[in-house]
Order: C-alpha cells, then sequence, then structure tokens
C-alpha cells in the first residue's frame, strides 16, 4: 500500500493540522507566538499613549509632586521603569503561549475612566483625591491588561502593574500622618540619645529637640525639619524591588520588606541626629533644604542595610530540601543492607 505524498507529505501527520499548521506544513508554536508578538506591541503603545492622554492630569500632577519633594517622592518617577523590568522578567512565560484578549476587561476599562472623572471632575462633596485617582488609574490599567493580553497574562503581570500602582503615586499628608506621627517621636528620643550619649547639651520636648551650642538653645523641630518620614514609601518600594529580585521564598521577601519600618527609623534617627550635630556649627543646617539632602545622603547606607538583611536571610536560614534528606537516608540505608 502507498502513501500518496499529496495528501501527507514526508514527516508530517494528519494531527499536524490545526492552529499550528500550515497547508499541511507544521509550524513551530514559538513561531506563532512571534507572529503575533509586533501586533500586540503595536496595539500596546498605541493604547499606552491613549492612557496616558486621559489620565494626564494625574501623571502631571505626581511629576511635579516629585520633582517639588524629591527626597520624598523623587521615587515615584522611577517606579514605571521598574515594574517594565518586571514584566521584562517575565517574558518567557507571557510568550509561551498566544496571547488572547479577554472582553471582560471593557467593563474595568469603563469603571477606571468613569471613577477618574468623577474623582476629578465631580461635585465637591465627591471624593476629589490624588490617591482616589490613582487607585482608578488602577482599576483602568488592570483592565486594559485583561483585554488585551487575557486572563493568562493578567494573572503574570498583577505583581508588576500592582506595585506601580502603588508605589508609583505620593500618599496624601493626612493619610500618611496618621503613620508617621508616632515614628516621628521614636525619632526624636533616639536622636536625642545618640545626641545625649556623643556629649552634646540636648533636651527634649515631645518632637522638638533643644540644641544648646555655647549656652546659646538651637531648636531643630523633627515634625517640620524630619518630614523624612515620608520616605518610609520609599524604602518599602525599595525593600519589595529587592525581595521579589533577590529572595527566592515567600517567608524571605515578606521579612525583607517588614524591615522597612525599622530602617526607615534607625535612619531618620540618624539623620535627626546628623542635623543636631552640625547645628552646632551653623544653624542654619537644621532648616531650609539641607534637611531634605541629608534625607537623600542617608538613603546610601539604607540600602546597604537592606543589602545586608538579604544577605542574612538567605544565608543564616538555610532550609533542607526533603528530597535531599530522603535520599541521603536511603543512601545510608543501602550501605547498610549491603
Amino acid at each position: 500500500m502507498t502513501t500518496d505524498p499529496g495528501t501527507h507529505p514526508q514527516g508530517a501527520s494528519s494531527s499536524d493540522s490545526g492552529p499550528g499548521s500550515l497547508a499541511g506544513v507544521a509550524i513551530p508554536r514559538a513561531s506563532v507566538v512571534a507572529a503575533s508578538t509586533p501586533q500586540v506591541v503595536v496595539a500596546g503603545l498605541v493604547l499606552l499613549a491613549a492612557f496616558v492622554a486621559v489620565f494626564w492630569t494625574f501623571f502631571a500632577t505626581q511629576v511635579k509632586w516629585a520633582f517639588e519633594e524629591p527626597a520624598d517622592w523623587g521615587h515615584t518617577l522611577l517606579v514605571p521603569g521598574i515594574s517594565a523590568y518586571f514584566v521584562w522578567l517575565r517574558r518567557e512565560e507571557l510568550l509561551k503561549r498566544p496571547l488572547k484578549a479577554c472582553w471582560l476587561g471593557a467593563p474595568l476599562v469603563v469603571l477606571g475612566v468613569g471613577a477618574y472623572v468623577a474623582t476629578t471632575f465631580g461635585p465637591s462633596w465627591f471624593v476629589l483625591h490624588h490617591n482616589a485617582r490613582g487607585i482608578s488609574v488602577g482599576i483602568t490599567l488592570f483592565g486594559l491588561a485583561l483585554l488585551i493580553l487575557g486572563t493568562r497574562a493578567t494573572k503574570l503581570l498583577v505583581f508588576p502593574l500592582g506595585y506601580w500602582v502603588v508605589f508609583g503615586q505620593s500618599v496624601s499628608e493626612r493619610l500618611l500622618q496618621r503613620v508617621t506621627e508616632d515614628m516621628q517621636d521614636w525619632s526624636a528620643v533616639g536622636a536625642h540619645m545618640l545626641l545625649a550619649i556623643s556629649g552634646i547639651d540636648t533636651e527634649r520636648s515631645g518632637n522638638v529637640l533643644t540644641v544648646f551650642v555655647n549656652g546659646v538653645p538651637q531648636q531643630l523641630n523633627v515634625a517640620e525639619a524630619c518630614s523624612g518620614m515620608r520616605m518610609l514609601v520609599a524604602f518599602l518600594a525599595l525593600g519589595v524591588v529587592i525581595a521579589y529580585t533577590g529572595l527566592p521564598k515567600v517567608w524571605q521577601r515578606v521579612a525583607l520588606v517588614a524591615s522597612g519600618v525599622p530602617v526607615a527609623i534607625g535612619v531618620n534617627v540618624l539623620r535627626v541626629y546628623t542635623l543636631g550635630v552640625l547645628s552646632l556649627w551653623d544653624s542654619g543646617f537644621a532648616a531650609g533644604d539641607f534637611h531634605s539632602f541629608i534625607g537623600l545622603v542617608w538613603l546610601v547606607p539604607a540600602l546597604f542595610l537592606y543589602l545586608g538583611i538579604m544577605w542574612l536571610l538567605r544565608n543564616l536560614f538555610v532550609e533542607v530540601e526533603a528530597g535531599v534528606g530522603k535520599a541521603a537516608s536511603t543512601g545510608t540505608g543501602g550501605a547498610n543492607a549491603a
């Protein structure tokens, strides 16, 4: 019995027909994905431009605040790039299979845009708030991901997109004050102790430190001069990046991110202490923009401290895999039996 070569080409079977084949000739799955990728990229760029145009007021305000208060919110300018890097790390998983649009994203896009319009141009009694607009932007972003990429890809992008939404916007003073008030108290107490240990004549009244220079009092208001406690958000954002890229276990990542709170307090204590010491030479160092510069300087040792904590979590807590222990036990038992 002969086979008609026109019906069944050599090296091909009837199972090769379908989405991954063309005229009976098998096409590798990777080729199918690669062929659809440029279209997805072009559509993504067009929608991204439209996305920025629709939410231009939010993004323009965010960039303005980042430049006006770089010590507190300058990191928000880096967050989109970091999120893009997280996406790049998962590019192979994203392109493993063809991307399929999911129309369930359309209602989310409508909801996000509608909420943004309401929180930007709504009546005065409504929630006209920068962070409310940020949540609206996030809803729209997830909706676009579903609409363009589908459910499988969106699941892979939950963390990068969530990182952008959470850390890519400034937190309002009213919301942040509820968290930082106690931290500023702790910073004042810690800085007062360090100044006293250093032999510097200092008194503390609440959040106000008074440093005596040749008997002349110089006041340092921790609550005002050290608004750098708002850098707590930057510390947490940095901790998430290091944890996500440098630690394999979930509990290690959680521990590193949680350490951002004591790291922020400790660095701010050193910041206040530095300003107190410098005020011995010039009282102007404790006011103005110089305290913001000192905060930026202390970000460098904070980074190394984070890296040190990550090293401890990775090297001091080594988990023994069950398979290795079982293999070792079986080998020992076999040796004894022999």
